[in-house]
């Protein structure tokens, strides 16, 4: 079903925020950081791969993040909605279904035998589909998910994730100079805020939170093993 209803963004920002937190999605620990596929350490971990065990919670996420693509891009901008591998393939087809919509995925790569095809489903020229992923740091992997789409002769030039860390300089920018806009739920900003009012951490956790959240890469180099 296409939802009605557009709550304020901030609005959606919170809930979004507070509905991570109560799953356990989110974590923070400054005494022992998370390592990063990069190899670098930091203090916050999110995984969203967790919302689909919690139907509730999925249910209004997804319901979101519909509104907020027709919002901001249109009622009838998208042919064809794409998930990328693996995190983003869920909740592209949760989100086909409310857009009533196609619903297809990209592989990181090609597969290697049979039509060695990067796309799975039906997607044809001409169409403009709109890739859905999971969250985004640098946008760097959603650039590689559009070359496949555009390489069959689709366009893509918008992708919706759930969550956008918002902290490293140059992700909006990077997206938009390969003709991509990004949309998004919420940001590292937004769990820390909630985190605080609802005193999900120690005072001395949010703090060094806030402090790489600032600046993250002078934090990390700060705290390299």
């Amino acid at each position: 079903m296409i939802p009605s209803a557009f709550p304020a963004k901030d609005e959606i920002a919170r809930l979004t925020a507070t509905m991570l937190l109560e799953i356990g999605a989110v974590d923070f620990n400054a005494r022992e950081p998370f390592i990063y596929a990069s190899g670098l350490p930091g203090p916050t971990y999110v995984d969203c791969r967790r919302l689909i065990s919690f139907p509730r919670i999925r249910a209004t996420l997804m319901d979101f993040l519909a509104m907020t693509i027709m919002r901001d891009a249109g009622f009838e901008a998208f042919d064809n909605v794409a998930g990328g591998e693996t995190a983003g393939i869920p909740f592209a087809a949760l989100v086909a279904e409310r857009l009533a919509l196609p619903m297809t995925y990209v592989r990181k790569k090609p597969k290697g035998y049979g039509r060695n095809a990067r796309i799975e489903g039906v997607m044809t020229e001409g169409q403009r589909v709109l890739l859905v992923e999971d969250l985004t740091t640098d946008g760097g992997s959603k650039i590689s998910f559009v070359d496949a789409i555009r390489e069959t002769g689709a366009t893509c030039n918008h992708t919706a994730v759930l969550f956008y860390y918002g902290i490293f300089p140059g992700t909006v920018e990077a997206l938009a100079e390969h003709d991509v806009a990004l949309h998004y739920l919420c940001t590292w900003w937004d769990v820390l805020n909630v985190a605080r009012s609802r005193k999900a951490f120690d005072v001395e956790t949010l703090r060094e939170v806030e402090e790489f959240l600032t600046a993250p890469r002078a934090w990390q180099e700060a705290h390299k093993q």
